[in-house]
């Protein structure tokens, strides 16, 4: 438990850090002069709107891999850190070659015309959308991991997924949206790919040597 915790904390927070899930907010709470309650709450709803889709994803992932440790006791021993760390060693290989295939909606004016708050509604119903149809692949394998011990498991990783995403993307758009200095993301933005490999390499590792 203490293993899947952890690890589901520190994916959910190297997702939470990427860019283009909190900068594009930014940029159009600034073009459409958007109030910070306005701001906050668009974040809320878009990055919930996220999560949600990639937890649901993640639990059918997270099911079969119950189903199948139940039958078969390598998967949980030996199967599911294989997974890990050999995602992790792909993930490594596409940063080094700089592909990059993990996009969200990088927006930086509004998508659609109004006044008002039916525009308000409308950017972030357009938002929303956008970010429920492009889940978190990262995050995905790690469910196949905890699914191993069951539904304990599959709802840890989830409401740390949740919770942190949400949290992490609140506190930098509020940031942003004050005017405040956020940390230099221009590394992160380039090697989010090598860094979640580095990551799920790491937790592969630890669940195949280290038994809680």
């Amino acid at each position: 438990m203490y293993q899947i915790f952890i690890g589901s904390l520190v994916l959910s927070l190297i997702h939470a850090l990427i860019p283009n899930h909190w900068i594009p907010l930014i940029a159009i709470s600034k073009t459409e002069k958007w109030t910070q309650r306005q701001t906050m709450l668009a974040t809320a709803i878009t990055g919930f709107a996220h999560t949600f889709s990639t937890i649901l994803v993640g639990m059918a992932v997270g099911l079969i891999g119950f189903r199948l440790s139940s039958s078969y006791s390598v998967v949980s021993t030996l199967a599911a850190p294989l997974v890990l760390t050999g995602l992790g060693i792909v993930f490594i290989i596409i940063d080094l070659r700089g592909m990059r295939h993990h996009h969200h909606p990088d927006q930086t004016s509004s998508p659609v015309s109004g006044t008002g708050k039916s525009k308000w509604r409308a950017v972030i119903i357009s938002l929303s959308v956008a970010m429920f149809f492009t889940p978190c692949i990262e995050i995905e394998a790690y469910y196949f991991q905890a699914g191993s011990i069951g539904w304990p498991g599959i709802l840890i990783v989830s409401a740390v997924y949740l919770l942190m995403t949400i949290m992490v993307m609140l506190i930098l758009v509020y940031l942003g949206f004050n005017g405040m200095k956020t940390f230099n993301s221009n590394f992160l933005e380039h090697h989010e790919k090598g860094i979640t490999g580095v990551v799920l390499v790491a937790l592969g590792l630890l669940a195949f040597f280290v038994k809680f």
